[in-house]
């Protein structure tokens, strides 16, 4: 029993691609629209806060994680560690007057342990890209 797997991945890799695709479409929509009401909803109140700045930054950033995946055809891990590292430092700000300090310790050690996450992803990516042109020299070297 001899199965063609490469031909069914490569037969259902269409689908895959174009159901990621048209997700990150209803995303970025869907975040567009979200930003529209939030500013709405500040404009109503006619009071910008702190946090709320820094959920304008987390559309952003969601915002820009689609356009990157659509330039690059890949998420770059780090983005959604800086999107963590943003709401974190949101709830700090919304609710430090009342958080119990262990709480807030806690949210601190978790932002401290995101970034750190996040400085070695960047770090993997660079040596990855310099891998990448090492092997692209050699290969262009040997011929």
């Amino acid at each position: 029993m001899d199965f063609k797997l490469p031909k069914i991945k490569k037969g259902l890799h269409w689908t895959t691609v174009t159901s990621e695709k048209a997700l990150l479409v209803i995303i970025g929509i869907a975040t567009c629209i979200a930003a529209a009401q939030y500013l709405f909803s500040m404009y109503l109140a006619r009071d910008i806060l702190l946090s709320d700045l820094f959920m304008l930054f987390i559309y952003v950033e969601i915002i820009g994680m689609v356009g990157a995946f659509y330039s690059t055809s890949r998420i770059p891990v780090t983005l959604p560690i800086i999107i963590a590292i943003t709401a974190l430092c949101r709830l700090i700000i919304m609710h430090s007057k009342d958080m119990d300090a262990l709480m807030l310790l806690g949210e601190a050690g978790a932002i401290l342990i995101l970034s750190g996450s996040a400085y070695i992803m960047s770090m993997k990516d660079k040596m990855s890209l310099e891998k990448k042109k090492e092997f692209k020299q050699d290969k262009d070297g040997s011929e």
